[in-house]
């Protein structure tokens, strides 16, 4: 009984644990707006949104991005959820549209079904236009995981991680929720996924 003390301490340091490593975040300390010159808050190539989860509020937080001025270029990733409608990539953009962005701006890749192929796929694009340093948005829960497999996949272009910590599935009180520790639980297990993939690789 005297330990009982022990299991609230763990359960904390388990939530923080996963808060931390799950959402990586490349700007923390920088304004809403990027900074000039060079550095960690200055801005990038282009801002790189993938769809799942929920999406138009991940669209939301990419051009909210791009509005502020962090990116003159906006891609979408994404394949048709529903295949008898447009690709998640064709509604991003027509949401980004509906914003006042310009559609010069905007890259779609629609053939991506998971996050292993938003990141081979949009590297296409990437190369095509000498895009060497992009932000990465998805989902906070998403990440870590998004952003490893961007990193595998992407050459020497440089990720730099701008989670959208709150989207309706997830924000900082996802620990309260049964949906909470579904997403985390089974991010972390994908995650593990992947490093025994590089490891038999």
């Amino acid at each position: 009984m005297k330990y009982l003390f022990l299991i609230p301490a763990f359960l904390a340091a388990l939530i923080i644990g996963l808060s931390i490593y799950l959402q990586p975040n490349d700007y923390i300390g920088c304004g809403e707006a990027p900074a000039a010159g060079t550095g960690q808050c200055s801005p990038v190539d282009a801002i790189v949104v993938v769809s799942g989860g929920n999406t138009q509020n991940r669209t939301a937080e990419g051009i909210a991005l791009y509005q502020a001025g962090w990116a003159d270029a906006l891609i979408f990733s994404g394949a048709a959820q529903d295949k008898t409608g447009p690709s998640n990539a064709e509604a991003m953009k027509l949401q980004a549209l509906r914003a006042g962005v310009p559609e010069r701006v905007i890259y779609t890749e629609e053939r991506s079904e998971n996050t292993e192929q938003n990141a081979t796929n949009t590297e296409e694009i990437f190369a095509d236009n000498n895009f060497r340093e992009v932000m990465l948005v998805t989902s906070g829960y998403h990440q870590r995981r998004a952003s490893l497999e961007f990193e595998k996949r992407t050459g020497g272009v440089q990720i730099l991680n701008r989670p959208l910590l709150n989207d309706g599935d997830w924000n900082g009180w996802w620990w309260l929720t049964p949906r909470g520790w579904w997403l985390a639980v089974g991010e972390v297990v994908k995650i593990g996924v992947f490093y025994a993939q590089g490891a038999v690789e």
